[in-house]
């Protein structure tokens, strides 16, 4: 499979750039995966809180450091972290440092 990278300024109301590589094509997706991706988020760029209808998502970050935002509370993550922000709540993410930040998105519709 080719993967596929796609580039965002100021994503969901965020600053800066963003770059989405596309692990797996909708063919290999399946029916309840809506993205598995590798995103990198420039250095003081963000993806803007924003809510989750109608699926959840999860973090893993890979590389760097983020201020992760979700429902009104901010927490620092590091390599190895995760997070899961269900159907109906908020989230955004954030790279405060000066390398790139680094993570896999996994979207998973709920139904």
């Amino acid at each position: 499979m080719k993967t596929t990278i796609q580039h965002f300024e100021n994503r969901a109301g965020g600053k800066g750039w963003i770059h989405i590589e596309h692990l797996l094509d909708s063919d290999a997706l399946g029916c309840h995966v809506k993205m598995y991706a590798r995103v990198t988020i420039d250095p003081h760029a963000s993806i803007g809180v924003h809510l989750h209808q109608g699926d959840g998502e999860s973090y893993l970050i890979e590389k760097g450091t983020a201020l992760y935002h979700a429902d009104g509370v901010t927490r620092t993550l590091h390599p190895g972290d995760h997070t899961w922000t269900p159907n109906g709540h908020r989230h955004g993410i954030e790279n405060p440092g000066e390398v790139e930040l680094v993570l896999i998105a996994l979207i998973i519709t709920q139904e």
